[in-house]
């Protein structure tokens, strides 16, 4: 119910302020009795793309929080280290704000950082990994999640993201409006498609261009999961992060037979990918090239 009840939020939220925000620009219109103003369906796309996008990052610290149920722990609690090693790494990236750190209920070897800015940000490990990763392995983990804060991975991401939806919206309403005039008789060429079928097929092509667009983002993540890498090897040195690497190598065939959390929303936070024909959709590289890529670094 509170994954209903904050997507139904979320979604909420956006709308109400791109409204808002079309409306004082004055760029609602974009279908006349003309055809299809590409200027003004420009800056809609544009507009709900990226405010979405951005408005997504804003909450995306307290969306986590509470879909994945992280609790934070400090430096008074019972896992003082981690955080003392979380914040050490952070000052060693340059960080002037600490992130917040917390642990998750998972049998999974995970982690993942979060937030809408450098200085605003969560790093969060699942309770599997603190079981069966020791002290340095974790802490190879930490500085890869510390490195995507300290390189703005969240924002870029987010900008990536709202981008690809932008085109994705605009192209999606051309296409739709040009079957919508092709199935037009003559006689109604010149009036405005129904409301109706343009809705549906906006619809449907905004999933369809949505996964045609999907291998563009996720080889974004892919680059960016190589860069937190290296990034991880200079804060907390190249054998802790190999060592982390395999240690998630040895344990993944296993983690196979995990029962899948109930939390699709936050596949791109997995630590690894599977191989087979949807590797171009997976938004982390195999392991194996990561270490690789790692051995090869001086």
């Amino acid at each position: 119910m509170k994954r209903i009840v904050l997507f139904l939020a979320v979604n909420i939220l956006v709308v109400a302020t791109i409204s808002i925000l079309i409306s004082m620009l004055g760029i609602g219109s974009y279908m006349t009795s003309a055809g299809l103003q590409y200027g003004p369906l420009l800056a809609f796309c544009f507009l709900w793309g990226m405010v979405g996008s951005l408005i997504s990052l804003l909450i995306s610290k307290k969306m986590a929080k509470w879909m994945m149920g992280v609790q934070l722990i400090t430096l008074e609690g019972p896992h003082k280290n981690l955080v003392d090693s979380v914040h050490r790494l952070a000052r060693r990236a340059g960080l002037t704000e600490m992130p917040e750190v917390g642990i998750y209920q998972s049998e999974t070897m995970n982690a993942f950082a979060t937030g809408p800015s450098r200085n605003n940000s969560l790093v969060a490990v699942s309770s599997g990994l603190l079981v069966n990763m020791d002290p340095h392995e974790v802490e190879g983990v930490l500085a890869h999640e510390v490195a995507h804060i300290a390189n703005g991975d969240m924002v870029t991401m987010a900008l990536v993201q709202g981008v690809i939806n932008a085109f994705v919206m605009f192209f999606s309403r051309i296409v739709a409006f040009a079957i919508t005039q092709a199935m037009s008789s003559k006689d109604d060429r010149d009036s405005r498609p129904s409301p109706f079928m343009q809705m549906m097929l906006v619809f449907a092509l905004d999933i369809i261009f949505g996964i045609l667009a999907s291998p563009i983002v996720a080889w974004f993540s892919r680059y960016r999961e190589f860069r937190a890498d290296r990034g991880g090897a200079d804060l907390a040195g190249k054998e802790k992060m190999i060592s982390a690497l395999l240690a998630l190598s040895r344990a993944y065939p296993q983690l196979e037979m995990v029962k899948e959390e109930a939390n699709p929303n936050f596949k791109s936070m997995q630590i690894s990918s599977k191989d087979g024909v949807m590797r171009i959709l997976s938004t982390h590289p195999r392991l194996s090239e990561r270490i690789a890529r790692l051995q090869n670094v001086i």
